[in-house]
């Protein structure tokens, strides 16, 4: 319907709610439609619509880029999309991702993000895959690339929400994490018709996708003017609990973040203030733990990637099982060891000092990390918290 002059969201909502199916509606005649409380004018172009030959040409091509059409009178469109009041009255789904999920995070901010803003964006993205929810970003640079790679590194589920068709992959050098989110189970997700480029216009509409398929947003870094806030007054709009991290009051790429706290954003400093915040909307839903895996998804996985595995600790044992916790301590504590002995070291001379293979020490400076005990510089750096 939305091919028709005038129509948007709330009008296909709109006829889909009082008709039903769209192939329905298009047998009706403009009086029927305008009667259901849709302009004249608009009316008259979907009487009058009969253009469906693209539209069938572009239904062909779907399964050649592993995409699919979910209808909002499917069964499986996301119920939190559902609610909102202007959903898409159709998604363009690539990848092999249920969207039915309801248990959605969004986490978004600064293009141009600070390292610190990264790692937090990263170690969110890990942590919440970890425990089972599903992470929702829009692929952009910076926060959003984080997000996404976060997740990957739990075997988790990301789904990326695109301002322009699902096969095109903006901004081009996310392509590899593009792949990898599909080759770990998630889904690039878009209202936009196959082949639609990236225009600025796009964005402030995907966003109101971005935050009504999750329970809440968490914003990292955000400016005073930035598609981020224009997501979290969407996410306020739909009912949605916003949350920021705080930042540098010196720093411009915050100002944003800090005001949104100050209007009443829940502040996160670690993902159990997340948890915390949402624990009443999920009682009763089943969330499975994950194990934060032995080898960390690398920028490009393969397919063949280990899934994730269910419950126990999702950052303190081997996804693997292979390593007793005694030997796990062990090479933790000789890795806290050789960072004693120096400011900084550089990731490979810890790898090399150490005598553990390259996946165990980035594993173990992760762990690390997130318990506090190890901090990380620009240039792959590290050094006692």
């Amino acid at each position: 319907m939305r091919s028709a002059r005038g129509v948007g969201p709330r009008t296909c909502k709109l006829l889909i709610e009082k008709f039903g199916a769209p192939e329905k509606i298009f047998q009706l005649k403009a009086d029927e439609i305008a009667a259901a409380g849709v302009p004249r004018n608009t009316a008259r172009s979907i009487a009058e619509f009969r253009d469906f030959e693209p539209l069938e040409k572009e239904l062909c091509e779907l399964p050649s880029i592993g995409a699919r059409l979910l209808k909002w009178t499917d069964a499986d469109y996301p119920p939190n999309l559902r609610q909102i009041a202007d959903p898409p009255p159709f998604l363009f789904v690539r990848g092999t991702a249920q969207l039915g999920d309801p248990t959605c995070i969004a986490i978004v901010g600064a293009r141009a993000a600070s390292d610190i803003g990264r790692r937090m964006a990263q170690r969110l993205g890990l942590e919440l895959a970890a425990k089972g929810f599903t992470v929702v970003s829009g692929l952009a640079r910076g926060i959003d690339g984080e997000a996404h790679q976060g997740a990957l590194d739990a075997h988790g589920k990301t789904l990326a929400v695109l301002g322009c068709g699902v096969d095109v992959i903006y901004p081009a050098e996310h392509r590899r994490l593009a792949d990898a989110i599909l080759a770990g189970g998630g889904a690039l997700v878009s209202e936009l018709p196959i082949g639609t480029q990236p225009l600025a216009e796009n964005f402030p509409t995907r966003n109101r996708i971005l935050s009504g398929l999750c329970l809440g947003v968490v914003i990292v870094e955000a400016a005073e003017k930035s598609g981020s806030l224009i997501t979290a007054r969407m996410a306020l709009e739909q009912d949605r609990q916003v949350f920021a991290v705080p930042g540098s009051p010196l720093s411009g790429k915050t100002r944003g973040s800090n005001r949104l706290l100050k209007e009443g954003a829940k502040l996160v400093e670690c993902v159990e203030d997340v948890i915390e915040e949402l624990a009443p909307q999920m009682a009763g839903r089943p969330m499975a733990t994950r194990i934060v895996p032995d080898e960390p998804a690398q920028r490009a996985p393969t397919p063949a990637s280990p899934g994730p595995k269910a419950e126990v600790s999702p950052i303190a044992q081997s996804a693997e099982g292979a390593k007793a916790p005694e030997a796990a301590s062990d090479a933790a504590t000789t890795i806290l060891g050789n960072l004693k002995e120096s400011e900084r070291l550089h990731v490979d001379s810890i790898i090399e000092s150490s005598g553990l293979n390259a996946q165990t020490v980035l594993r173990l400076l992760l762990e690390l990390e997130l318990e506090g005990r190890v901090t990380q510089h620009p240039g792959k750096l590290f050094s006692l918290a």
